[in-house]
């Protein structure tokens, strides 16, 4: 009899986004001509740079010729490409080996696989309100533990974050093993100085714990005390590795490619105290369960680190951007509770006269045909909260915020 891995039923069958459909589908059956405006989307929705299309068309081209023609390429990616991505971290002052760097199909795949190479019995933190990811990679993984009357699960620790404290996690109580930290944050946009952030770097030295630190809105950062990455706190290469996405950056969402960084300083041990150098056991795993990133879409992302893609990237950027301060400021206008939306592409608020997340969600769909993000999607404590997105036309922006302007 072939038994199940049961942990997988402990998370829900579909995604947070396919109830909001299931939803949204159902206010279509009633209104099929109503124009939605969706701002809970966390896709980008603007086309690619022309830099990436035309390396696209380029490297599409060598592939006809057998001279040129390119198979299974190397396990971590291609030289071209992370000699470009060392050159960005040296510009900011921090040195890496190029053994550390991993290219990847995007960020979400090494947040879940990296607990493939962690001990089962690590204890996990997690920021709540959280990415859904992260919490769903322990309890598939069966560090979970079970779930209790308040919705949490009894072996992972849930990190501090409210208003009163900007949505910024505090250091548990208690010792951990691995930290989950996104900065900027999803969902609430909100960000960790380089102060907040050396604090997490010396309980985790303190502690022999890890850093497994989200930094795919990195690029969405223009203030001068927000960290970029967090090796420019010092001791960081110790106990951090760092995951970065060209999705959000680049658009790459249906392309898929980023990087991980995975320091030679990092270390695990062994239940003998025996320490080994995590990215050794990266390797391994990616030896066995991956071939790595096409050598197209590599050739995309090298293309952004031109000239005119970085002008086109920032452009992007600073489209979604703009998007998401007139979201804040329109808000906060109207006297509700605003956070993020100035080192990111998401607005994180509270509800209007306290309701839940759901009912506020129906309130923007049936009243003003607006779809924003539930809180209560990023866990318990995010109920009463919605996240709007950036990532949408301006017209469609402006449009959204009229339309809630004129109710409120």
């Amino acid at each position: 009899m072939a038994l199940a891995n049961e942990n997988y039923l402990k998370i829900p069958e579909s995604r947070f986004s396919d109830e909001i459909e299931k939803r949204v589908n159902a206010f279509k059956v009633l209104h099929p001509t109503t124009k939605l405006i969706r701002l809970g989307i966390g896709d980008v929705t603007r086309p690619l740079p022309e830099e990436a299309v035309s390396a696209i068309h380029k490297a599409a081209e060598e592939m006809l010729h057998s001279e040129t023609f390119k198979g299974y390429g190397p396990l971590q990616g291609y030289d071209f490409l992370i000699d470009k991505i060392l050159k960005t971290y040296r510009s900011s002052g921090i040195t890496l080996d190029k053994e550390s760097i991993f290219v990847n199909h995007g960020a979400k795949p090494d947040i879940g696989n990296i607990g493939h190479i962690l001990g089962r019995d690590n204890i996990i933190a997690i920021a709540e309100p959280v990415y859904p990811v992260y919490e769903n990679a322990a309890i598939m993984s069966g560090r979970g533990g079970e779930i209790n009357d308040e919705e949490k699960w009894s072996n992972i620790v849930y990190l501090h974050c409210s208003k009163e404290n900007n949505f910024v996690p505090e250091l548990p109580d208690e010792r951990v093993d691995i930290i989950y930290l996104c900065n900027p944050n999803n969902p609430t946009g909100t960000v960790i100085n380089k102060t907040e952030l050396k604090k997490w770097v010396d309980y985790a030295l303190e502690n022999q714990s890890i850093i497994i630190y989200d930094g795919a809105y990195h690029a969405y950062i223009n203030e001068p005390d927000i960290p970029h990455s967090i090796y420019e706190i010092k001791g960081a290469k110790k106990v951090a590795l760092e995951i970065r996405s060209y999705s959000k950056t680049a658009g790459f969402t249906g392309l898929r490619c980023g990087y991980t960084v995975f320091p030679k300083e990092l270390m695990v041990y062994t239940r003998t105290g025996e320490e080994i150098p995590l990215l050794k056991l990266w390797y391994r795993r990616n030896l066995n369960y991956s071939n790595g990133v096409s050598y197209v879409v590599q050739r995309a992302a090298e293309a952004l680190y031109s000239r005119k893609g970085r002008i086109e990237i920032q452009e992007l950027i600073g489209y979604y951007l703009e998007n998401a301060k007139f979201i804040r400021e329109k808000l906060s206008e109207l006297g509700w509770e605003v956070f993020g939306g100035v080192n990111s592409p998401y607005v994180w608020f509270k509800t209007p006269r306290n309701q839940p997340s759901w009912k506020f969600f129906h309130e923007l769909l049936y009243n003003y045909n607006i779809i924003g993000m539930p809180g209560i999607i990023f866990g318990k404590s995010g109920d009463g909260y919605m996240r709007f997105s950036g990532f949408c036309s301006y017209e469609d922006t402006e449009e959204a915020m009229k339309r809630i302007k004129s109710n409120y």
